[in-house]
């Protein structure tokens, strides 16, 4: 009788270290995933903020950098592209998407 009872109570005592690394597991999966989401999504949406005021601030007259790394100035905004002049030839106006800019520089007022 003694010996199944010990060999109960092993039982149940291997269930209950089964179960807590269980526990364990998951607890360590939800904090990884918390982790990742402060360091890689988080960031990701805060740029995107950024770079979307970035592209809402555009008006007539502002000073601009391309993704492609030319300098110009805004001379026309539409819903979706922007003209921009480069250089001082004043005959080179190109059409480009607004996702195009990279940074915006306001005229001073």
């Amino acid at each position: 009788m003694n010996l199944l009872l010990a060999a109960t109570d092993a039982n149940a005592q291997a269930q209950g270290t089964a179960a807590a690394g269980t526990l364990s597991m998951i607890l360590m999966i939800i904090v990884w995933g918390v982790v990742i989401y402060f360091l890689i999504f988080r960031p990701q949406k805060k740029e995107q903020k950024r770079k979307q005021a970035t592209i809402n601030s555009l008006e007539v007259g502002a000073n601009v950098l391309t993704t492609s790394g030319f300098y110009g100035v805004v001379i026309d905004v539409t819903d979706e592209d922007v003209i921009v002049e480069f250089g001082s030839n004043k005959n080179c106006r190109i059409p480009m998407k607004k996702a195009a800019i990279e940074q915006v520089e306001l005229p001073e007022k």
